[in-house]
């Protein structure tokens, strides 16, 4: 089945979320994406597995980048889509098939923007990083993502939310030593040692950081704790697995350094980390953006895309229709009347005269 990318953004968002798309699985979408795209005259496509590029060369002073992902999560049975009053529902509808449906719409009806264009359609982005079309296309064609700024159409909320928080993950190791549990005196326990651990984490009180004037929430976490040997043992060791959401202001070479003082006379590993990124609001295209969408601006709670974006030298911010906590939820849906808000105020944006020297 194609895509209609002029029809009704409602109508083509429906026709997004109907077209089953879990990660790994996202061929047939990909596929009626770029023969939509193809058939554009204005733009030049180039598929990359299972993601799909499209840009003008109209020569214009800037190229900005809309992007967003085709899969999903599983299945719930939340398929087909459905509307009730002024909600659809449907899985993906928020995370992020609004947002495709969105940009998609805006690649067939906006065919000479005063900045160029450069449109991004990527798979798996719900699982493993290492499976991230976004991540693979800035590894391998990082040219076909560059601009001077990104759009990341995470579900927002019709808000912008600037940069992003970066996350690391540690395992932060209690030692004792084994003994019989009839005579424990005879050994130390390494779960009662855990104690002082989870004491520092009650301790903990987060940070608030502002950086480039927005404010982050900062947090550090237990997420698993694991320990023993046998009903009748003192148990030698005890790992507590923290998780630490870092404002921006930080490297994840300084994150992973606070962690590890903060724990000091522990033996902290570092099992996982990717870093965070700046709200990316000083470029003067996102200053443009931020004018003619008039939407009110937020600093992001949680780690996305936009710090792949970062990466490669182009500031990013997320925006776009959906309320971030319904998604992967069974009741997912998306409020109908921000789809055409976000479309409208995207649209106000590339049409609108640029003040750079061509």
């Amino acid at each position: 089945m194609g895509l209609d990318l002029i029809s009704d953004v409602v109508d083509l968002t429906a026709a997004i979320v109907d077209m089953e798309s879990v990660s790994g699985a996202e061929e047939a979408l990909a596929d009626a994406v770029e023969e939509a795209l193809r058939a554009l005259p204005h733009l030049m496509v180039e598929r990359a597995g299972n993601s799909v590029v499209a840009r003008t060369d109209l020569g214009r002073p800037e190229r900005v980048v809309l992007a967003g992902h085709l899969d999903t999560v599983p299945l719930n049975g939340n398929l087909p889509s459905r509307v009730v009053g002024d909600r659809l529902y449907g899985c993906g509808t928020t995370d992020m098939k609004s947002g495709v449906a969105v940009a998609l719409r805006l690649a067939a009806t906006v065919p000479e923007p005063t900045r160029d264009l450069t449109y991004v359609f990527y798979d798996c982005e719900e699982i493993e990083a290492e499976r991230n079309g976004l991540r693979r296309l800035a590894a391998d064609r990082p040219e076909l993502i560059a601009g001077d700024f990104a759009v990341l159409m995470e579900p927002t909320g019709g808000l912008i939310e600037g940069g992003c928080q970066g996350t690391l993950r540690a395992e932060v190791t209690a030692t004792g030593e084994r003994a019989h549990s009839a005579r424990a005196w005879m050994g130390s326990n390494a779960i009662h040692t855990a104690g002082r651990i989870l004491d520092v984490l009650r301790a903990y009180e987060p940070t608030r950081p502002v950086v480039d004037g927005l404010e982050y929430h900062e947090g550090l976490n237990a997420v698993f704790i694991g320990g023993g040997v046998a009903g009748n043992v003192i148990p030698d060791e005890c790992v507590v697995t923290v998780n630490y959401r870092f404002a921006p202001d930080k490297s994840v070479e300084e994150a992973e350094a606070y962690v590890r003082g903060i724990f000091d006379g522990f033996q902290v590993t570092i099992t996982d980390s990717a870093a965070a990124a700046r709200p990316g609001l000083t470029h003067p295209a996102a200053a443009a953006f931020v004018a003619a969408s008039g939407a009110d601006v937020r600093a992001k709670l949680g780690w996305t895309d936009v710090a792949r974006f970062a990466e490669i030298g182009v500031p990013a911010v997320n925006y776009g229709p959906g309320e971030p906590t319904l998604a992967h939820t069974k009741d997912e849906h998306v409020e109908i009347p921000l789809i055409a808000e976000c479309e409208q105020r995207l649209r106000a944006w590339l049409e609108a005269p640029t003040t750079v020297a061509p």
